[in-house]
């Protein structure tokens, strides 16, 4: 699998998403629609991607019971994208029936299926006082991870800073999709974060990055930085 910075499109519209996606002139990036977006305008919204040449990550974290997740994965299995994900927290039977169900709805090859295992959002400090897990956080994703590859999925969402905990315990051919990358000191939500040359070192697969880019003042200037920095060279 090759390795890819793919860029958060984290707007609300389909016209700020185009719009943005103008400014971006080294290549048709890998992009991620989240929830805000997808919510505000719909399944559309992955097949006009797709339709012009965009491999797009629908990020919506699938979480409820196996009978519902099949059925919802099935659906979204029909609409092209590349990667979907769901909540490893919803269990083995869960993410089992996603896999049937995103196999079942997909037109040709299925899109790679990632579970999220812990939030970048999420410090130790609240792992154990608000979810009542006392395990160390490196234990707990690479436990969700053994898991979610068990029940079929490719790969996981988890920090750079446990991906190699995750390959260490799932394989080299496991994938890790990590957000929280940063280079700079300032945060923003995220707790566990890294650069775009660590999460390499680390063996990230796919890193998520958006404000970094979608923020910034030119914003195909910093694509082309971190994906220099993370791939190893120019694209």
């Amino acid at each position: 699998m090759k390795r890819d910075v793919i860029i958060a499109c984290d707007f609300s519209s389909r016209e700020a998403t185009f719009e943005f996606l103008k400014k971006i002139k080294a290549r048709k990036p890998y992009v991620k629609i989240g929830m805000e977006l997808f919510y505000s305008e719909g399944p559309d919204m992955v097949r006009e991607l797709k339709a012009e040449g965009y491999s797009v990550f629908l990020d919506l974290k699938l979480h409820d019971i196996p009978n519902t997740v099949r059925k919802s994965m099935r659906a979204l299995g029909a609409l092209g994208a590349d990667m979907v994900n769901l909540h490893a927290a919803g269990g083995y039977e869960m993410m089992r029936a996603a896999r049937e169900g995103l196999d079942e709805g997909s037109r040709g090859s299925s899109p790679l299926l990632i579970a999220v295992t812990q939030l970048t959002s999420t410090s130790q400090q609240m792992l154990e006082s608000e979810l009542l897990i006392r395990e160390p956080m490196e234990s707990v994703v690479a436990a969700y991870a053994e898991n979610s590859r068990r029940a079929g999925a490719d790969g996981v969402v988890c920090s750079p800073l446990e991906s190699a905990a995750v390959k260490a315990r799932c394989g080299a051919a496991f994938l890790t999709v990590t957000p929280g990358i940063r280079y700079a000191s300032g945060t923003d939500d995220q707790t566990r974060i890294t650069t775009p040359q660590r999460a390499r070192e680390l063996g990230s697969d796919f890193i998520v990055v958006g404000r970094p880019i979608t923020a910034a003042d030119d914003p195909d200037r910093e694509y082309r930085r971190i994906a220099a920095d993370f791939l190893g060279g120019e694209i």
